[in-house]
């Protein structure tokens, strides 16, 4: 979620008071039938010196925004006092005036505490203050966006907007926030939080802004192996994504220097680029795909590739319950699992920490989206790449639960229709309210 204007006036800002009027214009003064006579007259005499402060100022920003200012200070409850202050904000940045936006923009966050775009303009004037108090100011705001987009439910989007639709946009704005809060933390050099926001947002959506960051932290804690790969996939993926842009030719320097700190020289970068490329390359296959997890230590250290070969890091999930549901499309048993699998995803959807996921472990992995597509599940997908091996899966249908611990808590084999819905929700229930310590 970029921080976008705040003021839409549907015109050119040739003339700033014509925009800023017809804003005004659009809120509603309380009218002399709510209030008293003499609150009536009040409003009418800030109204007329509202309209003389627009007019007196022409098409002069500073005018119009030193007439503004001087109008607030008499008139601190002026009617239109919101749309003044935004009026306000759009004007100082105009002017590039950082300070008296982020004045503004602040007075109307106190005011309307829900306002995610008037955060998001702080924030970016906050980071550019880059002092540690600026900062953690931004932080707080970011996190507070972050908390309504998590707690928002598929029951809030709008009739015309698909599940699928509302998901993706949630998935690509929560990548965006935790991009933004990961690198306000990596300037704090709070790399550890910084880290696990990095994450997340590469998890949800793969992108550069965060890879790269990633890789300036590793580098900066001489962990200069995770700062080749991280540097490597941001070099690779595109340089504009949802989470912003970078600058390859930059991301090519570090890249190069941390190489050849490491090797001596670049020879060999140019394969360690070109191996990059096809891991992330559409349509990309693996003659062994447990073999790209052959190094795996642990659950989290697991890099899965979704349907469409997007992979799907485990690492993002460190500190929530999984759930996961392993089947292949030869097995009957998980046909019939799997649809009530995905009713039980359905009734904790939007829930921040709790996360399903249907793990193939099909041979033929040709065959599984063609089967996908006719079976609709909405659970998302991956293919095991050795995780079914690592977690000692020798029975289809699988079902296990992993703690926030990384524990298993919940194991299943097989299939028992009659049962199973109720004993997997009340093992989740009892998962979720454990104690955390």
């Amino acid at each position: 979620m970029r921080a976008v204007k705040i003021i839409a006036c549907g015109c050119a800002f040739f003339a700033a008071t014509t925009c800023i009027r017809a804003q005004i214009s659009t809120s509603k003064p309380p009218t002399s039938k709510s209030v008293a006579n003499s609150d009536a007259k009040r409003d009418a005499d800030a109204e007329a010196e509202l309209q003389k402060a627009l007019n007196s100022a022409g098409n002069d920003r500073a005018a119009l925004v030193r007439n503004l200012k001087d109008y607030l200070r008499r008139f601190p409850e002026a009617p239109r006092r919101a749309a003044i202050d935004r009026a306000l904000v759009e004007a100082c940045q105009q002017l590039r005036d950082d300070d008296c936006a982020l004045d503004y923009s602040e007075q109307l966050i106190a005011e309307h505490p829900d306002d995610s775009e008037m955060m998001l303009l702080a924030v970016s004037i906050l980071q550019r203050k880059r002092d540690d108090a600026s900062l953690t100011r931004a932080g707080g705001y970011v996190s507070r966006v972050l908390d309504r987009v998590q707690k928002s439910t598929p029951n809030e989007r709008p009739e015309r907007v698909s599940l699928q639709e509302w998901q993706d946009h949630r998935d690509t704005i929560l990548s965006q926030l935790y991009a933004l809060r990961g690198q306000i933390g990596k300037s704090q050099h709070l790399y550890d939080a910084a880290i696990k926001d990095l994450q997340m947002s590469y998890a949800l959506r793969a992108n550069a802004v965060a890879a790269e960051a990633l890789g300036e932290i590793a580098e900066i804690q001489k962990d200069l192996g995770r700062a080749v790969q991280e540097y490597s996939l941001a070099f690779v993926l595109p340089e504009s994504g949802p989470a912003g842009k970078v600058d390859r030719s930059e991301i090519r320097l570090k890249l190069g220097n941390v190489w050849k700190e490491t090797h001596g020289s670049e020879q060999g970068l140019g394969e360690q680029i070109l191996t990059t490329y096809d891991y992330l390359r559409p349509g990309a296959a693996s003659d062994s795909p447990a073999a790209r997890n052959s190094g795996a230590q642990d659950l989290y250290s697991f890099v899965l590739r979704r349907l469409d070969n997007t992979p799907l890091f485990i690492a993002p999930y460190r500190g929530k319950t999984i759930v996961l549901s392993f089947w292949a499309t030869w097995c009957t048993p998980c046909h019939l699992l799997e649809p009530m699998f995905d009713q039980i995803a359905k009734n904790y959807t939007g829930d921040p920490n709790l996360f399903f996921f249907s793990i193939n472990t099909d041979d033929d992995q040709t065959l599984v989206a063609p089967f996908l597509a006719r079976e609709k599940w909405k659970v998302p997908v991956a293919f095991a790449d050795g995780l079914d091996e690592f977690l000692k899966v020798e029975t289809l249908p699988t079902v296990l639960i992993i703690d926030r611990k990384g524990k298993i808590v919940y194991r299943v084999g097989g299939f028992t229709p009659d049962t199973f819905s109720e004993e997997l929700t009340t093992a989740i229930q009892a998962t979720m309210s454990a104690p955390t310590k």
